[in-house]
This record gives structure tokens, C-alpha cells and sequence, in this order.
């Protein structure tokens, strides 16, 4: 089997126009996928790492809501492709050709753009998600899918089963084919023989275009529909032959299994928090697996030691995540990820949290399981997450929480 033939018999449409009403007040002014992580990156540049590092050079990307920072950071950073090649990535916001409404969800968004499909006739299509950090080879799928001659393959992974209510949960005979899935129970069946584990969709799909075309005009039929791929186009779809799980395993890892949905505040702070760690789940440095990202003209970030009348204060960084441009002067960050441009003032302590780009810190600040959206001036003395009565008077808390303040807001 040639692959790299296959894949370009394979069109890769990828969803971003969702709301993001999860991670509010992150999504306030911008789409999911373009909220900054791990310091440098979007939460797009994942997934479409993971295309280009598959060798998947023709992505539509599906805007909606707010597709203004992420129109433009596709534009600066994924502008690499060769048209003349037959290769690009394309951002597509609603065109309503065939209806007068935005997408009512991920099938309707197929469904309102099939004409894309009509004019490219790929032989299949990759459906992915914007909002999802992992690794995957999606050749490995690919082939997944022909040796089966699978009509439609889901991939799916274990995730804790106190998790997996929010996922659509697969059940599989032996020879991989799904025979049953629940969308979002409160009860998720375990994995047979560890009941600590349930086997869940991860929101990535290889469709045989036929088929494709198929289920979402019948789902834009049916009225009863919400017109998700996870809640009604899938499940209508393993009644009938050729729907299989292919089981994910991470990019140049066999043992690894990293994947993580982060759309809720609480799993964006504990996915950032995670690559703090001394041996990080998830690899950001393997140079066989690149994660690329828009990189921004800034300065290297430096720690500076201050005096005053106590002697000298030391700048230090410990099991964090320090970008480009950010300055830790006479303070202590632990635990952390700061973005871009971020300066921390003398005598301030800055841990288990994650500072978005262009926030001032000054000086004696107290800052603990926070969040901090860009632009945000941290005047001298201030507390944050260490009072829970006092920050929840004034900020967004978290179920777990963590303590979110919002762009540009004013203390």
C-alpha cells in the first residue's frame, strides 16, 4: 500500500467554529482553537502539526464565532504549503449557499459546505478537531481504514472513567467493529478487565466520501436531529457495516497515549500544568515530531537579580514554561507557563499557573492556581488565589478552582 498516494486521495476538513463556552472567559474575544497553551503555541497548531507531520497538505479549516486571531495566525504561521502542488490550507467561515443560518453543529457544518466535496471528489475525508492537544501519525489510521475497507473509523482512546462522561463511549467486538456507543452517559461502560477505564471517541473520523455525503444529508432531514457527528450521525452509523475504532497510540511513542479535550477551563489549566512536569506526558521537544506555531519577533526571555535594602533578590524559574520576551526580575515563578512578553516584579511569587502573553506582574504579588488572559496589569500587592471569598467576588472560579481573570481587566 502506498500511503503517501493515499493521503492524497484524502481531503482533511477540520472543525473550529464552535463557541467555546467551556472555557469562557477565554473565548470572550477569541475562537477555541486560537487560545494560546504552552507558552508559544495556539491550540490549533496540534492538530495541525499533526497533519502536516502525517503529510496531509490539503485542510480546510471551518471558522464561526470569533475567527478573527485565528484567521490571522493560520495566515502568519501555516502559510507553507505549495499551491501549485495542489497543497494548501484554507480557512472557510459560514457561506449559508444552501440554507440562511449558521452551523448547528459539526454535521450541519459538513452539510453546509458539501459542495466542497462535489468540486474536490477526494476518495475520503479526515474530519479533526481544533481543540484537542496529542500526537498522531493519522497515517497509521489511514491504513487502518483500507485494511479494513471501513466505511467510517472513529479514533478512540482510555481515559479515566470518572472522565469519560463527556465523551462519546465505544464498545467493539474483536475484529475492531463498533457494536455499540453511548454519547455522553452518566454511567460509561469500563474497559473489559479494568474498570477503572472507559474507551472513548476523540473526535477524529476517516469518512469513505459517499458515505460522507450521505449521513449528513439525511441527518439536515431529520428534524429531530442535533446535527453532531458524536450524538447522531455516528451512532445512526454502526447499525449498518464497515463502522470500526481504530485505538490510538501518540506519534513516535508507542507506549504513549496523551490526549486530552481541552474545552473546559479546568483540563486547559491541569493540559498546561501537565507540561511543567520534570517528564512531561507529552513531548514538546522531539525534533522527529515538530510542533510548529507562528513565532513572534520577540527578545529571549531572561531572570535578573534586584537589590533593596534586603539584600540581593534572586530572578528564578523552577518546572515552568518561560517564552520569549517575559523578564522575572528579583521573583519567583514555580510551576508555571508564562507567554509571551510577561514581566514579574521583585519579591512576587507566581505558582501553578498559567500567564497569557503582554501581563504585567509588579512587585509582592501573590499569585497561585490562577489563569491570567493577556493584557492584564497585576498592580504592586495584589493576591490572587490565595483568598477564595475575596477572588470570587471579583473573578471567574473554576469548578476545580482555579481563578480566571480576564482580558485586559482592570485591578
Amino acid at each position: 500500500m502506498n500511503l503517501r498516494s493515499e493521503m492524497k486521495k484524502t481531503l482533511c476538513i477540520l472543525m473550529a467554529g464552535g463557541k467555546g463556552e467551556r472555557l469562557y472567559p477565554l473565548t470572550k474575544a477569541r475562537a477555541k482553537p486560537s487560545v494560546r497553551f504552552g507558552g508559544i503555541y495556539r491550540i490549533v497548531d496540534f492538530t495541525l502539526s499533526n497533519c502536516l507531520n502525517s503529510d496531509i497538505r490539503r485542510v480546510y479549516v471551518l471558522t464561526q464565532y470569533r475567527s478573527v486571531s485565528l484567521d490571522r495566525h493560520i495566515r502568519l504561521g501555516w502559510n507553507i504549503f505549495n499551491h501549485e502542488l495542489g497543497e494548501f490550507i484554507e480557512c472557510i467561515p459560514p457561506q449559508q449557499r444552501n440554507v440562511d443560518r449558521w452551523y448547528r453543529g459539526t454535521a450541519d457544518s459538513i452539510y453546509q459546505n458539501i459542495h466542497i466535496l462535489q468540486r474536490e471528489r477526494p476518495e475520503r475525508v479526515l474530519i479533526l478537531s481544533g481543540d484537542h492537544v496529542y500526537k498522531m501519525n493519522y497515517n497509521d489510521m489511514l491504513a487502518f481504514h483500507i485494511e479494513k475497507n471501513a466505511q467510517l473509523t472513529v479514533a478512540g482512546v482510555e481515559v479515566d472513567r470518572s472522565e469519560a462522561s463527556a465523551f462519546g463511549v465505544i464498545g467493539s467486538d474483536d475484529r475492531f467493529r463498533i457494536v455499540d456507543w453511548e454519547e455522553k452517559p452518566k454511567n460509561p461502560k469500563p474497559v473489559p478487565g479494568n474498570p477503572d477505564k472507559a474507551f472513548v471517541s476523540m473526535g477524529v473520523y476517516i469518512f469513505n466520501t459517499d458515505m460522507l455525503v450521505k449521513s449528513v444529508i439525511a441527518d439536515a432531514k431529520n428534524s429531530a436531529s442535533s446535527h453532531d457527528f458524536g450524538k447522531d450521525v455516528v451512532p445512526s452509523a454502526i447499525t449498518k457495516s464497515g463502522v470500526f475504532v481504530h485505538s490510538f497510540k501518540e506519534a513516535n511513542n508507542e507506549e504513549g497515549r496523551y490526549w486530552r479535550d481541552i474545552g473546559t477551563l479546568d483540563a486547559y489549566w491541569q493540559a498546561n500544568m501537565d507540561l511543567c512536569k520534570k517528564d512531561p506526558p507529552v513531548n514538546l521537544y522531539d525534533p522527529e515530531w515538530p510542533i510548529r506555531t507562528y513565532q513572534e519577533q520577540v527578545p529571549p526571555a531572561k531572570t535578573v537579580s534586584t537589590d533593596d535594602s534586603e539584600g540581593v533578590l534572586n530572578g528564578a524559574a523552577l518546572n515552568s514554561i518561560i517564552s520569549g520576551g517575559c523578564i522575572v526580575s528579583g521573583a519567583t515563578v514555580r510551576r508555571s507557563v508564562l507567554s509571551l512578553n510577561v514581566s514579574v516584579g521583585p519579591k512576587s511569587l507566581v505558582e501553578d499557573s498559567v500567564i497569557l502573553e503582554n501581563v504585567k506582574i509588579g512587585s509582592r504579588v501573590k499569585i497561585k492556581k490562577a489563569i491570567i488572559d493577556q493584557d492584564v496589569h497585576v498592580p504592586d500587592d495584589f493576591v490572587i488565589g490565595h483568598d477564595p471569598e475575596a477572588d470570587k467576588a471579583r473573578f471567574t472560579i473554576s469548578n476545580a478552582g482555579v481563578v480566571i481573570v480576564p482580558r485586559g481587566m482592570s485591578l
